[in-house]
């Protein structure tokens, strides 16, 4: 009898495991490339921002916010962590 109520938990910890592999770890590696690439934004950048709106980084004001140009003479502020969704290019930089 004892031995069936460990027989129990072995579909439960079956789940678990699919669950974390499948769902968890992936998100965990998702999180922390997104961390990486937001640290290392700079000036000339050309972003996304989760609204959809693309533009280029003009200046980093500090580690929450920087300046993105979305048109000639339109500038905008953007919170770095939540604002900004994915880089389109890095290669110009502005001078």
């Amino acid at each position: 009898m004892e031995g069936s109520g460990i027989g129990q938990f072995i579909p439960l910890i079956l789940i678990f495991v699919i669950f974390y592999f499948f769902l968890i770890r992936p998100q965990q590696k998702k999180v922390k490339e997104h961390k990486a690439m937001v640290e290392g934004l700079k000036r000339g950048d050309k972003v996304i921002t989760s609204g959809g709106i693309t533009g280029t980084i003009e200046r980093v004001i500090d580690n929450e916010k920087v300046e993105v140009i979305i048109a000639e003479n339109v500038k905008v502020e953007i919170v770095r962590a939540t604002g900004i969704q994915g880089l389109l290019n890095t290669t110009e930089v502005k001078k």
